[in-house]
């Protein structure tokens, strides 16, 4: 290993090739590490001239269960047609024969793997109408299925755990510098007293749901590159982060600019959205307190994944004096985010 001793350091190319080799998985040689902070990724070559992405998980961060509740949620997506990558079946290792999930052993370290067909595409054009309606149809789909059973196992997306716990853990961590302390954490328990009034506010219905609905996370497939019938438009790419939470939460991510852009953008999601399922507008008041939310979740996700190499590396700017001011300036900002109206879709008189 090397000097830093992380456990993903246990997994050089022959050790991903035996891996996968023990899971049924032939490589011939050929491996490309793709870009993935949270897991380790990769783009193998087969034997038998296939190609797949086989994904190491971080350990300790999920439990089987978990996972087995990403990989069924992607199973009901597929069985209703919705365009996911989901997982492929493994020949035994360590579980039941034909499981998705396969664990093995790598110098002493436990790793739980998953192996995906390869598909290729780009990010979705958010500045198209069209685009983003199909965006909506594509996500009415995936929550009608998420609403058909709940998750038991995986978290929920709330206060507690994705704000309150975020900074009970950056404080623990000693994350903020002394002098950005005071400032940072006043407003990040401002903000906290919105977030709690506007979810109380608003008890929105939780579904699984994909949680992390950036455009980095959603594949499209373009008719003019040769993809057809159901192998264009947008696929999903990533269910990790798959949590249950708010329909929102899902639309969310997909809006920027000013607040009339979004309100146009947000028109020509739910125009595609309400086709495959409804909508309670009282949702959009959770806007700005989800994005609350994320800011503090992702500071601390960031410090409490500093030891592993691939953070500092790709994160460079996090931690320092700079980075806690403009948190808090940001944070200031939600504050007053949160105290103007929700956008407001139907001002711009484009649905029926």
């Amino acid at each position: 290993m090397s000097s830093s001793g992380h456990p993903f350091d246990r997994l050089t190319p022959q050790a991903v090739l035996d891996a996968l080799d023990a899971c049924g998985l032939r490589g011939d040689g050929r491996l490309l590490q793709l870009n993935s902070y949270e897991n380790r990724v990769f783009q193998v070559c087969l034997e038998d001239g296939g190609v797949v992405v086989a994904k190491f998980y971080r350990p300790e961060r999920w439990s089987d269960a978990q996972i087995a509740e990403e990989h069924a949620f992607a199973a009901d997506l597929v069985a209703a047609e919705v365009p996911v990558v989901a997982p492929l079946r493994l020949a035994p290792v360590h579980g039941p024969a034909g499981a998705t999930l396969a664990t093995v052993q790598i110098e002493g370290q436990d790793f739980r793997v998953a192996a995906y067909p390869r598909r290729s595409g780009h990010g979705p054009e958010l500045d198209d109408a069209g685009t983003l309606r199909w965006l909506g149809r594509f996500i009415g789909r995936l929550h009608a299925v998420g609403e058909q059973r709940p998750f038991t196992q995986r978290r929920t997306l709330d206060a507690a755990t994705f704000g309150h716990s975020a900074v009970r853990r950056l404080l623990a961590l000693d994350a903020v510098p002394p002098a950005q302390l005071p400032a940072w954490r006043d407003a990040a328990e401002r903000a906290l007293v919105l977030v709690d009034a506007a979810l109380a506010a608003c008890p929105a219905q939780a579904l699984r749901i994909h949680g992390d609905c950036h455009p980095g996370n959603i594949l499209w497939r373009d008719p003019q590159a040769g993809a057809s019938g159901p192998d264009q438009g947008p696929h999903l790419v990533d269910l990790d982060d798959a949590v249950m939470g708010p329909a929102v939460q899902d639309l969310w991510m997909l809006l920027s600019g000013e607040p009339e852009a979004m309100a146009a953008q947000l028109a020509a999601v739910l125009q595609g959205y309400r086709q495959f399922r409804r909508f309670d507008l009282r949702e959009l008041a959770l806007v700005e307190p989800l994005r609350t939310l994320r800011m503090l979740h992702h500071s601390a996700w960031l410090a409490e994944r500093w030891c592993d190499p691939a953070f500092p590396a790709a994160f460079p700017w996090f931690g320092n004096a700079g980075y806690w001011g403009q948190q808090a300036q940001q944070l200031r900002e939600q504050i007053d985010a949160m105290g103007q109206p929700p956008l407001d879709p139907f001002a711009l008189d484009l649905f029926d």
